[in-house]
């Protein structure tokens, strides 16, 4: 089994303490380095190239989704998951935005932590059950809001815009192709295409800029 190579960038000694002793106990995650402020997080990663880092919003210097932004502008491989007390919608979506594939309360269970960790390594986006439920409710709250005028992402097909939608309903690759007579490749293909110009990572990413431009 390859090993997760893991990064800690937190200012708090005594959270980063707690984090390794939970990681301790697992055969499968490495801890390769530790970060006390923005600055830190940015040569470490460069240095030492961990597959997933942790990260705090509020850190010292630079903060969390502005270090996470310069790391994955070099590094795109770098899975990050966001670790916080922040509970503000508004830092969940920056992150999200940022290229931030978790984002976990401090307060987690620890086997939600190491899920969260082993899920992102193997290129899941996954925010947890607390978040999830966050984001129902935002995404509730902008479905009873009248929708934006004019058209939203004029850079997009009509097919693409239509697909957009879908996925911002919640269907998966399958259930779109066969609600639109295509093939889950011609379906693939259209996705990367709007993943690439909206310049998201994810369908989580996707989804919360379509519900923002009131496409659902």
């Amino acid at each position: 089994m390859t090993n997760i190579r893991l990064m800690i960038a937190d200012d708090h000694k005594l959270f980063r303490e707690g984090i390794k002793a939970l990681l301790a106990v697992t055969d499968d995650i490495e801890i390769i380095g530790e970060a006390e402020d923005g600055d830190s997080v940015l040569q470490q990663a460069r240095e030492l190239e961990p597959d997933v880092i942790l990260m705090d919003i509020n850190m010292p210097g630079l903060n969390g989704i502005r270090a996470t932004e310069q790391i994955l502008e070099k590094q795109p491989q770098t899975r990050i998951i966001m670790l916080t007390m922040i509970e503000d919608d508004a830092s969940i979506f920056h992150a999200m935005r940022a290229g931030a594939r978790g984002y976990l309360l401090k307060g987690a269970d620890p086997q939600e932590v190491l899920s969260v960790i082993r899920a992102v390594a193997e290129g899941q986006a996954l925010f947890g059950p607390a978040i999830a439920a966050r984001l129902m409710n935002y995404f509730k709250e902008l479905s009873a809001k009248p929708a934006v005028s004019g058209t939203p992402f004029p850079e997009l097909t009509e097919r693409e815009l239509e697909i957009l939608r879908l996925i911002s309903q919640g269907l998966n690759n399958q259930e779109i192709a066969r609600k639109l007579f295509l093939s889950p490749k011609t379906i693939r293909n259209h996705i990367t295409n709007i993943f690439s110009k909206l310049q998201v990572a994810d369908r989580a990413q996707a989804i919360v800029r379509a519900r923002e431009a009131g496409l659902h």
